[in-house]
């Protein structure tokens, strides 16, 4: 028995990093998987592999939100669980961001929680309960030097996570977010976009940059957050939590080590 049979989730930014690492996760513990994304091609295999259904989504468009919601209730009946996972990051000095750099940002990380809030859970009302995950991040929990955007994106998830959570815990609806610390994904380790590229060297970089910054001692990896959001979107783990920001940063919060 999964810890997800029956459920239906719907996964944004599933066709690769996070995304991906929680679509398979979670279809190996028994969720029918709807995956969403821009990346139609990377999107579509994965989903192929798993057994899934791939959907094409930009989650900052509201008629998007509503074909991909209508297309996964065609695949599979219902709707209970929902990962708001998708994001975008870009480094800047604050002072010397572009507006449309800024509203990019927004458009994506936040008004696509936002949406998918708002589109999907009255749907995971209607079958009966379920789960949200917001993907957030450790700069929404506190700052760090030029990624003002994000951060700002980032904090307003959590905002957005706690509102949710008290809003819809009456339709038996649990709203939490992750935090993600430094992740080996695309987003950190650039070599992984480049299909010549030296993904092993890359991680072992970002290994080597966070030595010292993290008191684990290295970057975190993309199942760590899944494994996360796992626990959080099953009923067995997590009955009797909700509202919450989870960091998972390999102590990178904790603060500065001296030695």
């Amino acid at each position: 028995m999964g810890k997800l049979d029956g459920r239906v989730v719907l996964i944004t930014g599933a066709a690769r990093g996070q995304g991906e690492k929680e679509a398979r996760l979670f279809a190996a513990e028994g969720a029918k998987v709807v995956l969403a994304d821009v990346l139609d091609d990377q999107g579509e295999a994965v989903a192929k592999e798993i057994g899934g259904h791939f959907v094409h989504l930009d989650v900052s468009k509201e008629e998007d939100w509503g074909a991909a919601a209508r297309a996964a209730k065609d695949a599979f009946g219902k709707i209970d669980g929902l990962v708001n996972n998708a994001g975008i990051l870009r480094f800047n000095e604050l002072t010397s961001t572009p507006l449309e750099e800024f509203q990019q940002i927004m458009n994506v990380n936040q008004v696509g929680a936002f949406l998918g809030i708002k589109t999907i859970a009255p749907e995971i009302a209607a079958a009966g309960g379920g789960s949200i995950v917001n993907t957030s991040s450790f700069t929404g929990i506190t700052g760090m030097a030029l990624v003002g955007a994000y951060a700002a994106s980032k904090h307003a998830i959590v905002g957005l996570t706690r509102v949710a959570a008290l809003e819809l815990a009456a339709k038996k609806i649990r709203v939490n977010a992750v935090c993600p610390g430094a992740i080996d994904t695309a987003m950190s380790n650039p070599a992984q976009l480049d299909p010549g590229g030296d993904i092993q060297a890359g991680t072992e970089a970002l290994d080597e940059l966070y030595r010292k910054l993290v008191p684990l001692g290295r970057v975190g990896r993309p199942e760590e957050v899944a494994r996360l959001a796992l626990f959080l979107t099953a009923e067995e783990d997590s009955a009797y939590i909700t509202g919450q920001p989870f960091v998972v940063d390999g102590g990178w919060l904790a603060g500065v080590s001296i030695i």
